[in-house]
This record gives structure tokens, C-alpha cells and sequence, in this order.
């Protein structure tokens, strides 16, 4: 299926159930109607990051099951894959072949080999300095060759996660057919993961080097483009890098709003939630969770540094079972920029403010993403967390088909595929349609999505501080039709 402007599901396929059967029968009996695409996360062999350290995209990893599965999936719903443009696994058998073969290896120019990177005497302290790190240290493993030889090579993430050089005959067509086979597999997104750090060069900070990431990015756009499929770049950064995928007339993420709700939830005030929403594009995702933390650098210059401090702190204050441990190195966290807990938990495991932060996303711009914990009001699995010690899988719960069945039974949950429902149903939410923002009081705001022609319309009423609010929709000027609200959670 190609692309559509309804809500998708972000899921690892064996968390909702054990395998992508038991994903396609939740999706078509818990679920119908609320979602209409589906992240699947990282479906291929890995040896690590559950995931995404893939060893082989032309296979889907045999315990979730086989391509026919996926197919099942792809006619009935828009699909989006991973493709990991920075990286590879080091026991993919391309790697493998230049451990084994080093300079004689067909495959020796896929990775960026540190030595031969850098020209003489470099690099300084202040090179390594430079680089935009997740991790403390320089970003190289070193790596023993069969030859006896031992070279450093380009790792920015885990120590599974091999960088690749992205400028290279050989791995340009490594990644031009990964692609096109992907997108013959049912891929109607292809989101590019750790997009900005796929270009290297000297001089620059190794984050979105331009005018190079763009080289990269239309290159692959002009892989892509033929068949239909679209690009979702992952970047998380400040806003205003984010926003130059935008103008370039490429879809990107929202990361900033979950802070900046997070911070309107907490303090009561929506004069930065309403500066966001008037100022976003319509040709985005949005998103309050993913299968990463709640990023934290997303937000800046959107609230101010105290703003985040203090949004941060209250987290750890009001957020149920959330710990700064848990987002530290004590946990294998290695990304300093992210805390890691449930959406639900952050709000305290508060079925009001819970609901009213996913009716602001529904009527945020763009196309809003729910990750699978998030479309259950799940809560932070500490479980899961002390027997890992991962920080991460705080929030990627294991759902039985047992605990499906609990979950959408309650109250939280049903409003929550009701509201859902409606985003998917009605043109007032049409990309090519407007918003407005109204700030009535300092803890009120009030947002209006209306269709292209303007004749059909959708308003958001919400009270920030009491966490009171209402969805209505209005099919002809003032007359306007109570669709949700915060009610339901009383009755």
C-alpha cells in the first residue's frame, strides 16, 4: 500500500503477541480502524540493539516469521522498514569477508577504516573533540584481521554497529539494492536510521555535514522515488536541523513535542505548546514515544534551557517509577540526550493527562505515530529493566495476547482507539488543510484542524492545568458535534 494520512503503529514484531501472525490478528481485531500503517521495527537477522545491528535484510529473522508475513501485513497497511544507512553488523558477511580477506577484500571500501581516514599526525585531541559522540569516547573499534593485522575502524554506536562509507562505488550499490529489494517487499517508507551521522568529514563535527547529506539523501531519494516509496529520514537534533528536511520538501519527524507537552502537562502554561503548533509543518510525523527515550536535545530553542531542566527534573518528580539511573550509563544507556521511561509513567500514570497528551498530538500537524506501550497506556517494566539492565527496556514491554486483551478494556485505552478512530476518518486532518491556535487563557488552548476546503472541521478544547477537554467536529459553520472528551474517563 502506498503512504495514507492515517495513524501508524510503531512495533517490534514480537511485542504485540510473540510473532507478526499474532501482530496482524491484534491489529485487525483489538485495533481496526485506529491504525492504519505500521513501523515494523528492525524484522531481520541482528546480532544486536534488538535489531538494528542487521547481519542480512533479505531475510526476516525465522521467530517472528518469513516474508509471506510481511506481504499479509502490506494489504491492508502502509509499511514502514528500517534501513540502517550509518551502519552495519559486524558479523554481516560483509564485514566478516573483510576481516577474513582485509585488503583483498572485495567488500574493504564498505567500512571507514580510521587510519586511512585521517591524513598524517591527525587526528589531535581537538579532532576527536569535534565529533559529535553519543559515547564518551572516540568513535573506533579495534578489529584483528586474519592476516594478523590489527586496524581501528569507524563505530559511532554499539560495538556490533560498524560504520559504513557511505561514499564508496561499493557500498552505494550495496545500498541501492537493499532498497529496491525492500520496497519489492511490501517498504512503503523507508526510514533512513541515524541518517545525520552518515557523513564523515575532516574539519566538521560528523553530523549532518552539508552540502553532503543532502548529496546522500537525494541519491537515495532518486532510488526510492520511482517506486512511490517515501523517505523518513531519523534525526535527533534541534529542531531547527530537523527543520531543513522540511524545506527541502522531505517529511520529517516531530521529537520536540513530547517535551514540549510534557512541559505544557506539567506546568499548565500552553504558550510554548501553541508556538510549536502554529509554527510546525503539516509534511511530518509526530510522535510522544518511540522505541528510544523521550529525547531531550529535540526541544531546545523551543523551551528555554531552564524550561528543559525543569521539565526534566519534574519528570523524575511526578513520572511514576522513572529514575535518573535508569537513563545512565549504569543501564547501557548510551545516548545522554534521552530519558528513558513510558509516556504514561512520565504523566504519572495519569489516565487524564494521559488521554489529553494524545488528543494534542492527534490534533497536532503531520501524521501522528503511537508506539505499541503508548497505544496501551502501558507503564514503565521495571522487570524487564533490572533482569536486562537496559535502560531502554523500560518501556518495550513483552505483551502476551492475554495482556492485549486486559489493556484494551480499559476506559484509557478504549477513548484512546476512539480518538484514534476519528483521526483517521475525518478530512478535517487533511495535510493539505489548516490549523489554527488559539490561547484563550494562560492554561487553555484550542486548536482547529479544517479541511481542504475549510467546510469541514475538528477543535480541540483543552484545560492544561485541569487536564479537562473536549474533541468536537463541525460538518457546517457552528454546528458543532461533541465527538470525545475527558468525561469518558468518568464514566
Amino acid at each position: 500500500m502506498k503512504p495514507t494520512n492515517q495513524v501508524m503503529l510503531i512495533t517490534y514484531p514480537d511485542s504485540l503477541g510473540k510473532n507478526l501472525k499474532d501482530l496482524r490478528q491484534v491489529l485487525e481485531t483489538k485495533f481496526k480502524g485506529a491504525i492504519g500503517g505500521v513501523h515494523i521495527l528492525p524484522f531481520f537477522p541482528s546480532s544486536a540493539d534488538r535489531g538494528f545491528a542487521p547481519t542480512n535484510y533479505r531475510k526476516v529473522d525465522p521467530s517472528f516469521g518469513n516474508w509471506d508475513d510481511i506481504h499479509e501485513l502490506a494489504q491492508n497497511y502502509y509499511l514502514m522498514f528500517d534501513f540502517m544507512v550509518n551502519h552495519l553488523s559486524k558479523k554481516s558477511i560483509y564485514f566478516k569477508d573483510f576481516v577474513k580477506n582485509h585488503n583483498q577484500s572485495q567488500y574493504r571500501d564498505m567500512f571507514i577504516r580510521w587510519n586511512q581516514f585521517w591524513p598524517k599526525d591527525r587526528p589531535t585531541q581537538a579532532d576527536i573533540d569535534q565529533i559529535y559522540k553519543r559515547k564518551p569516547q572516540a568513535p573506533i573499534q579495534e578489529v584483528a584481521f586474519d592476516d594478523g593485522e590489527v586496524e581501528p575502524v569507524w563505530n559511532t554506536f554499539g560495538g556490533d554497529q560498524i560504520d559504513l562509507d557511505v561514499t564508496k562505488p561499493v557500498t552505494k550499490e550495496f545500498i541501492k539494492a537493499t532498497l529496491l529489494f525492500l520496497m519489492n517487499q511490501g517498504a512503503s517508507i523507508i526510514r533512513l536510521d541515524a541518517f545525520a551521522y552518515a557523513i564523515k568529514k575532516i574539519g566538521t563535527n560528523d553530523f549532518f555535514v552539508e552540502p553532503e547529506i543532502w548529496d546522500l539523501l537525494n541519491e537515495i531519494n532518486d532510488i526510492t522515488k520511482p517506486s512511490g516509496a517515501m523517505l523518513l529520514p531519523e534525526i535527533h537534533e534541534n529542531y531547527h536541523i530537523v527543520r531543513k528536511l522540511a524545506d527541502h520538501g522531505y517529511f520529517s519527524y516531530d521529537f520536540a513535542l513530547p517535551m514540549v507537552t510534557l512541559y505544557s502537562l506539567y506546568t499548565g502554561k500552553g504558550d510554548r505548546l501553541a508556538n510549536w503548533l502554529k509554527t510546525s509543518p503539516m509534511k511530518q510525523f509526530t510522535t510522544l514515544d518511540t522505541h528510544d527515550g523521550i529525547g531531550v536535545v529535540d526541544a531546545k530553542d523551543i523551551l528555554s534551557d531552564d524550561e528543559i531542566d525543569d521539565t526534566k527534573n519534574e519528570l523524575y518528580q511526578v513520572g511514576a517509577n522513572v529514575k535518573k539511573v535508569y537513563s545512565s550509563l549504569a543501564y547501557h544507556n548510551l545516548d545522554i540526550y534521552q530519558i528513558n521511561t513510558t509516556y504514561y509513567s512520565a504523566l504519572g500514570d495519569n489516565d487524564h493527562a494521559y488521554l489529553m497528551a494524545r488528543a494534542i498530538q492527534v490534533f497536532a500537524p503531520g501524521i501522528p505515530m503511537v508506539y505499541y506501550v503508548g497505544l496501551l497506556a502501558g507503564k514503565n517494566d521495571l522487570a524487564l529493566l533490572e533482569a536486562t539492565k537496559e535502560g531502554r527496556n523500560i518501556n518495550r514491554h513483552y505483551y502476551s495476547m492475554a495482556e492485549i486483551d486486559q489493556a484494551t478494556q480499559r476506559p484509557v485505552v478504549q477513548s484512546l482507539l476512539k480518538l484514534l478512530r476519528f483521526r483517521n476518518t475525518s478530512d478535517a486532518f487533511s495535510l493539505s488543510g489548516a490549523i489554527e491556535v488559539k490561547q484563550p487563557d494562560e492554561d487553555r488552548i484550542i486548536v482547529i484542524r479544517k479541511s481542504e476546503d475549510g467546510n469541514l472541521q475538528a477543535k480541540l478544547d483543552a484545560n492544561l492545568k485541569s487536564k479537562e477537554f473536549t474533541v468536537e467536529e463541525s460538518k457546517q459553520p457552528g454546528a458543532w458535534q461533541l465527538i470525545s472528551s475527558s468525561d469518558e474517563l468518568n464514566e
